[in-house]
């Protein structure tokens, strides 16, 4: 398996371009036809990842190598351009990431260069961003049916508890907690309890948590999942969560940004520990002041 960290990004962009084929069976040539890339392309990119997995997708053509790769902040900058309504020409998208490069002080992308970018861009994706409504019916609403099985789909959410604790400096704040939720039997997988702000960190500390077997054995719920879905939330969205997701062969799958479904389960549990559990411990929140001080660390 290779190491998510050791997950080299031009992987993970040609990754994201077959994943519609690996994960929904969507034909090559569809993709090709919705892309900018050819079904020869797309071909010998699936050889390569069913034969050496994610490292065969990171080599590079001959004459691809000791090209400038573009900075990740511009990388960013093309995708969100790329996927605006309605989509701009490569050429506008060159002008404006040249821009940006010159006002920070960097080399030049050429032409080609942003124009791997955008062609790496997975059409699902382009998808959503020309038609929200269709990716939706499409796409989102195919993944979001009851799960069947346990470990068919987890969910991951984050939030901040109505309790107020101690920090180390003896101030109090409130906790924030990240949990991952088995879809099917609703039993909690993982969490992951912080007084800082969700992260990716947190993420992928609950994550591995609900996949290891645990020293409680009646704490049972532990494997890898066929799909995760979370929200677009920044940490959810990070590359050590997506690599992470990618090396492990899990789907991951984002909810549309103000459109959360199936998000009932996770959100009762929140409202059970926070109603029911909490209101017995010292420094309980009620509207947003405490009934007690706060006392736990």
């Amino acid at each position: 398996m290779t190491h998510p960290a050791l997950v080299p990004p031009l992987a993970i962009e040609r990754y994201r371009v077959l994943e519609p084929h690996l994960a929904d069976g969507i034909p090559l040539a569809d993709l090709a036809r919705t892309g900018t890339l050819s079904e020869r392309t797309l071909q010998r990119w699936l050889g390569r990842y069913r034969a050496e997995g994610l490292a065969g997708l990171a080599r590079l053509p001959r004459n691809d190598r000791g090209r400038l790769h573009l900075p990740e902040h511009l990388v960013e900058l093309t995708r969100t351009l790329a996927t605006k309504r309605p989509r701009p020409p490569v050429a506008a998208i060159h002008r404006k990431v040249q821009e940006l490069a010159i006002a920070h002080g960097h080399r030049t992308p050429s032409y080609a260069a942003v124009a791997r970018v955008v062609r790496a861009i997975p059409a699902s994706q382009i998808a959503a961003a020309s038609d929200p409504a269709v990716y939706r019916d499409q796409h989102e609403l195919v993944h979001r049916r009851e799960a069947a099985t346990s470990n068919e789909m987890w969910q991951a959410d984050h939030t901040v508890l109505d309790i107020l604790v101690l920090d180390d400096a003896g101030t109090p704040v409130r906790p924030w907690l990240t949990v991952i939720v088995d879809d099917h039997s609703r039993a909690i997988a993982g969490y992951f309890l912080s007084l800082d702000a969700p992260s990716a960190l947190n993420t992928a500390l609950a994550l591995r948590q609900a996949i290891w077997r645990k020293p409680n054995p009646e704490w049972i719920v532990s494997g890898i999942p066929e799909q995760l879905y979370v929200d677009n939330g920044s940490d959810f969205i990070s590359d050590h969560i997506e690599q992470a997701c990618i090396a492990l062969k899990i789907r991951l799958i984002h909810s549309l940004p103000g459109r959360p479904r199936g998000r009932g389960k996770i959100e009762r549990l929140f409202r059970t520990i926070n109603d029911m559990f909490l209101p017995d411990l010292p420094g309980h929140l009620i509207a947003g002041k405490p009934l007690s001080a706060p006392v736990l660390t």
